[in-house]
């Protein structure tokens, strides 16, 4: 039923911020996530705050929008009164679980609570994940009428065995299908990647890579598969049933859809993530990646305004009963010091295709670039200008360029 939340302390039952929170916000760009937990099945490797029919206890997906809104107008409140400027929202994300599991007039109307209580941005990118057996045309098309950009389907692979290997439902045939219906409504389109499931060959993960690029999507990530405790595939790997994902051969997949995509007309621009150009990028997911401000709305889900980071209840039992009464249903919070916000920053912006301001650095930081250029981790050409950029191998070896440059 996902994973645990982090630890802080506790958050304060009205839900307001610190008033450092409001420093600088006129220049930081705000969004809004929406966490939808709810899925037909529970895959083998997922770790996300997601229930199945059963598990859900005391709630009910049919009430779960009304819920949601009740968040919506709690949250331009609370900002309000804890003394942020008002600011449209840049883009809305709908994530999971599988958010199109509700009926799309759900997913139009918490989509008009947030125009409703923020305003919408000229040009705002508004999107939905769903699955390739989660949504239909009518539903892509009711989507797109009421103010969605955008559609990310969990494509995951095109072998059905590496599907099976992640307890995905889905026909990979299918794939084809919603692309077009998307297409048909006027959504952009992006797909969702998976590699280094065991048993996946470096041929299998090319196979999948071709039928993704063979859709002529705007937008394609690709993540390797992280084996999380307590899940199904941790299970079945310390029993030996599946084998443990291979580091070298995670490695030479990622550069094989470096390459393939990169022939295929897309541009890296974050270690997992291409675009067919600039403005198909995921503006959501950047935000979080250059710090900016969100509110997640739902259990589980976490924000993040001025250095302030909070997190919902994680039942969606426990946070209606919270919504329910008028309570915040943010439990636990952390003000970030600026240790930390100094060590989050050069995390986030080395992972983005602009990277990082070199003078911004520390002064150990500044020295340790050389030893990057050197080892190929860091794009020299770039760094003589005062960027800092990784290379390919400088992708795959990402923490531990992060690690060089905090400890100088």
């Amino acid at each position: 039923m996902g994973s645990a939340l982090p630890l802080g302390e506790p958050a304060p039952a009205d839900g307001l911020v610190p008033a450092s929170a409001a420093d600088g916000a006129r220049h930081r760009a705000f969004g809004v996530y929406l966490h939808v937990p709810f899925c037909r099945v529970r895959c083998g490797y997922c770790d996300f705050n997601t229930y199945t029919s059963d598990e859900l206890r005391g709630a009910r997906q049919s009430d779960y929008a009304g819920q949601a809104i009740s968040e919506v107008r709690m949250s331009r409140r609370v900002l309000e009164a804890s003394g942020l400027p008002p600011r449209p929202a840049q883009t809305v994300f709908f994530g999971g679980g599988t958010p199109t599991l509700l009926p799309a007039s759900d997913l139009v109307a918490m989509l008009g609570a947030v125009r409703d209580e923020f305003g919408l941005a000229d040009g705002a990118e508004v999107t939905t994940e769903a699955n390739p057996d989660s949504v239909g045309p009518e539903d892509l098309m009711e989507l797109a009428e009421g103010g969605f950009t955008r559609v990310s389907f969990g494509m995951q692979s095109a072998m059905p065995h590496v599907l099976a290997a992640l307890d995905r439902t889905h026909d990979p045939e299918r794939v084809p299908l919603v692309v077009g219906w998307a297409r048909e409504a006027g959504l952009d389109v992006s797909l969702d990647l998976i590699y280094g499931t065991p048993g996946e060959s470096l041929d299998d993960w090319r196979r999948s890579l071709e039928h993704a690029i063979a859709q002529r999507p705007d937008h394609l990530s690709a993540y390797a598969l992280i084996v999380e405790e307590g899940t199904k595939l941790a299970r079945q790997i310390r029993r030996g049933e599946l084998g443990t994902p291979s580091d070298d051969l995670e490695a030479d997949m990622y550069e094989l859809a470096d390459d393939l995509l990169g022939r295929a007309g897309f541009e890296w621009y974050e270690v997992s993530n291409w675009a067919t150009d600039a403005s198909h990028r995921s503006r959501h997911n950047l935000g979080y990646w250059r710090g900016d401000d969100w509110w997640g709305v739902g259990p589980g889900a976490h924000s993040h305004v001025g250095g302030v980071r909070w997190w919902n209840a994680k039942h969606p039992s426990a946070y209606a009963d919270r919504v329910t009464a008028g309570v915040s249903p943010a439990v636990g919070r952390e003000v970030l010091d600026a240790s930390t916000r100094e060590i989050e920053r050069v995390l986030l912006l080395t992972r983005i295709r602009e990277g990082i301001d070199i003078e911004s650095l520390h002064t150990g930081g500044r020295h340790a670039v050389a030893g990057l250029i050197a080892d190929e981790l860091v794009d020299a050409k770039t760094a003589l200008s005062g960027g800092l950029v990784l290379t390919r191998r400088g992708r795959l070896l990402a923490d531990a360029v992060v690690r060089r440059l905090l400890d100088g």
